[in-house]
This record gives structure tokens, C-alpha cells and sequence, in this order.
């Protein structure tokens, strides 16, 4: 059962507005760096229990910011399902036995991602291998979020091997969390962490990030999103070495 005082919901709130903020900035990263950053004082699935509801409002915005839904949908569907597939059979990953290695899986994952933008390795797949790289590639990813609550990995650098416009590929991220989070809230719900007890966090979560959103947004328009994004890659990997030892500092 998750319990919040009013320190941890001060945390919450500054977490979920500078995830928001850089949401707002760069179109994506809030789940990764507000769960990354609240499973340092907290359990990864407490963490994922507060942004869950946040993370699929802001979601379903973006999904419906653009005019290429029907495009996406029948382009990504193999994607959408695997990761679907991946999740519910990833059940149990982040609150069975296997739990206490989560902080160190979800700082490996802030690495690799990291890494992966920073060197600004570019991948590419033929149009007619799209249906089953993104098959196996949503399976993965959902197996990987199961454990982790973040579905950055491998699914983004997949998202940027097919080609997808700038404007595109943005709504496409939005169906995609979107997917992925409604398919997570199950998870949660099964395993009890969904409850009456998470609405007062989720809440006051759900405001703080799309303040933080906003003020995201506004900045996007007066500064450069690459440097922005650059010390926001350098940030995760430093979160992710610090999650991956200090996790394993305490088995």
C-alpha cells in the first residue's frame, strides 16, 4: 500500500513538473525521468503507481495533436500489439520476487538510452520488414516496461529507423505511450497498487506536470531543443549510473 505525507507529495510535485517541463521542451521523457528520479526514494512500482495516470492524460493529448492517427495506427499496429503482448506477460516482473533487481534494470535502461542519444547512433529498417521488427520490438519493450515502468527502449530508436516526419513521429510517440501506459494501469491494477490511496499523489502529480508542460512549451520556443536534450541525455546517464549502484549496494 502506497503512503504519502506531505513531503513526499512536495517531491511528487517537483519531480512531475520537471518531467513535464522537459515533456514540454523535447516531446517526450516524462515517465522515464519521473519514475527514474522517484524510484531513488521509493520502490519502482510506488513510483509508477503515481505517474501512471499522468502519463496517459498527457499521452492522449499528444495522440490527438496531429492528423495522422489513422496513418500511425495501421503503420505501428504490429508495434502496438507486441507491446501490449510484452506487458501483460511481463506480469508480476515488478512486484514478484524478481523486484529488488528493478532499480538496477531501470538504471541500466536510463544508460543504454542515454548512450544511444548522446552517440547519436541512427538505425534504419526497410519498409517491408516494418510488420515483423516492430512485432518483436513491442514484445520486447513491453517485457522491458513490465520490470521498469519506461518504454523508451527499444521501441524509440525503432520509432526513428522507419522514417517518420518530424510532426509524425511525435503523434506516433503519443499512441504508443499511450499503449503502453493503459496497458501498464492493468498491471497495476491487478497486482492492488492501483487503489484510493494513489489518487491524492496522481492528482496532485497530474497538475504538476502539466505545469510543468507549459512552461516546457514556452521555453521550446526561445531556446535550441537539441542542447536542451543533450544535457537532459547526460542527466539520465548520471541517474542511471547512480540508480544501477546504489540498487545494487543494498541487496
Amino acid at each position: 500500500m502506497l503512503q504519502t505525507s506531505s513531503v513526499s507529495l512536495v517531491l511528487i510535485a517537483c519531480v512531475l513538473a520537471l518531467a513535464g517541463f522537459i515533456k514540454g521542451v523535447i516531446g517526450l521523457g516524462l515517465p522515464t525521468v519521473s519514475i527514474g528520479l522517484l524510484a531513488t526514494r521509493m520502490p519502482p512500482a510506488h513510483a509508477l503507481a503515481i505517474v501512471i495516470v499522468p502519463a496517459i492524460v498527457t499521452n492522449i493529448w499528444q495522440t490527438f495533436a496531429g492528423p495522422y492517427l489513422r496513418d500511425i495506427a495501421k503503420r505501428l499496429w504490429p508495434l502496438l500489439v507486441g507491446v501490449c503482448l510484452g506487458i501483460w506477460s511481463g506480469a508480476g516482473l515488478m512486484t514478484g520476487p524478481y523486484a529488488r533487481y528493478g532499480g538496477i534494470l531501470l538504471g541500466v535502461l536510463l544508460m543504454v538510452y542515454a548512450a544511444i542519444g548522446l552517440s547519436k547512433i541512427r538505425f534504419h529498417v526497410q519498409p517491408r520488414h516494418e510488420r515483423w521488427v516492430g512485432g518483436v520490438v513491442g514484445m520486447m519493450t513491453g517485457l522491458v516496461s513490465a520490470a521498469t515502468g519506461v518504454q523508451v527502449i527499444p521501441s524509440m530508436p525503432y520509432l526513428q529507423a522507419i522514417g517518420m516526419e518530424r510532426d509524425e513521429l511525435v503523434q506516433a510517440l503519443g499512441v504508443f505511450f499511450t499503449t503502453a501506459t493503459l496497458a501498464l494501469s492493468y498491471n497495476l491494477t491487478d497486482a492492488g497498487l492501483l487503489t484510493r490511496d494513489t489518487f491524492t499523489p496522481a492528482g496532485v502529480a497530474m497538475i504538476a506536470a502539466f505545469a510543468g508542460m507549459w512552461g516546457g512549451q514556452f521555453v521550446r520556443a526561445r531556446m535550441a531543443a537539441d542542447t536542451f536534450r543533450r544535457w537532459f541525455l547526460i542527466a539520465m546517464l548520471a541517474l542511471g549510473i547512480y540508480l544501477a549502484a546504489n540498487t545494487a549496494l543494498q541487496l
